[in-house]
């Protein structure tokens, strides 16, 4: 006889769970009581600042600041968001625009008076726990923020100054957390627990980083996690364990089936890890030459092979993407490894000739 799927442990019936849960509720509706502009906020900042801009935005802006602090900032992330698929597939976190209807605590009469409103963003497809909007970030910014602050404390002896750029990091969480408390994604204890695994694997990671010239340990690194990750997937399932649940639940409770993105789907998650690391394994497989290096020390040449990073980067991830799951996950895959290779290789190159052709004169003589 076969094993029917596990029921996900937090909906078993009312206990201490129930009671974070409908706590979150009672949050989110403080939340959504509030004025426009902070709506409007609220919806922009979980939007545009998703896991995926550590790879489109933070990632080639940090490179531009300096080439080991952006390569830190995405080993570091796509480190957090493969674990963060893992712990969301056992910790089996519910999300609130499902859970208010799953709960069975709510009438239905109750539900139509409670002015719970759902957005575009809402309709995330994997489970709740821990908030990846929080913990991806939160690990993958912690190298940027420690340069940052090493930058200002060099500069001037002020603590206050000094502690500028780590306020600004905390600020940061903290919103954001509140906006995916706000769009009805996450409760407030995932959005916690999210933040304090993203800091203390951002603070673990950044302590015993990798050699970013060695082609054969990022192309290990692609396949581990994908085959891991599978691995897990697959005794899970055997188990009976039905690590699917929340894709249906999301179908079943999205206000509109458009909501529901692909890209939020776990494997999509894998793939952008896996991608992300391939990327790196291109970029340690064509280093600079030292010469090019010292050419990029010229802050005319940083800038615009930054700028050229950035909308590079957004241009290929606005390409139109497949309607199938197979050929969506191969396309974010291809996607995602173009992304290091062009920020590290390709447009720094093409920054340094394209000047050379236009200033001869800057062009330094060969190195014997």
């Amino acid at each position: 006889m076969e094993t029917p799927p596990q029921v996900p442990p937090d909906r078993t019936g009312p206990g201490a769970m129930d009671a974070l849960h409908e706590a979150g509720i009672w949050a989110a509706l403080a939340l959504q009581a509030g004025p426009p502009w902070l709506e409007q906020f609220w919806v922009y900042l979980t939007s545009h600042f998703d896991p995926k801009s550590i790879y489109t935005f933070c990632f080639p802006l940090a490179h531009g600041l300096d080439a080991r602090v952006g390569l830190m900032v995405l080993w570091i992330g796509l480190v957090a968001e493969w674990l963060n698929v893992v712990l969301k597939w056992f910790l089996f976190g519910e999300r609130p625009y499902w859970w208010i209807h799953e709960s069975g605590l709510f009438s239905q009469e109750e539900l139509e008076k409670l002015p719970l409103r759902q957005f575009p963003v809402t309709c995330e497809t994997g489970p709740g726990s821990p908030s990846g909007h929080c913990m991806i970030p939160g690990a993958a910014l912690w190298p940027l923020v420690t340069a940052l602050t090493a930058e200002v404390a060099r500069s001037t002896r002020s603590r206050v100054l000094r502690l500028i750029p780590f306020l600004a990091y905390i600020l940061f969480l903290v919103a954001m957390g509140l906006s995916r408390i706000f769009v009805l994604a996450h409760f407030p204890h995932q959005v916690v627990t999210g933040i304090l695994a993203g800091s203390a694997l951002g603070w673990g990671l950044q302590r015993c980083p990798p050699n970013f010239r060695v082609f054969r340990f990022f192309v290990a690194v692609a396949v581990v996690l994908m085959l891991s990750a599978l691995a897990l997937h697959s005794l899970a399932t055997a188990a009976g364990i039905d690590l699917d649940w929340s894709l249906r639940l999301a179908s079943a409770w999205c206000s509109d089936p458009a909501w529901l993105r692909p890209d939020t789907r776990p494997f999509a998650s894998l793939c952008r890890v896996v991608g992300s690391a391939l990327g790196l394994a291109l970029a340690a497989e064509t280093p600079l030459r030292r010469r090019d290096e010292d050419q990029l020390l010229d802050g005319r040449l940083r800038v615009a092979s930054t700028v050229l990073a950035l909308l590079a980067l957004q241009l290929v991830h606005r390409l139109p993407r497949p309607s199938d799951a197979a050929a969506l996950y191969r396309h974010v895959v291809v996607h995602y490894a173009a992304g290091p290779f062009l920020v590290v290789s390709v447009l720094p190159r093409f920054v340094i000739a394209l000047r050379n052709f236009l200033e001869p004169s800057q062009v330094p003589p060969p190195t014997n």
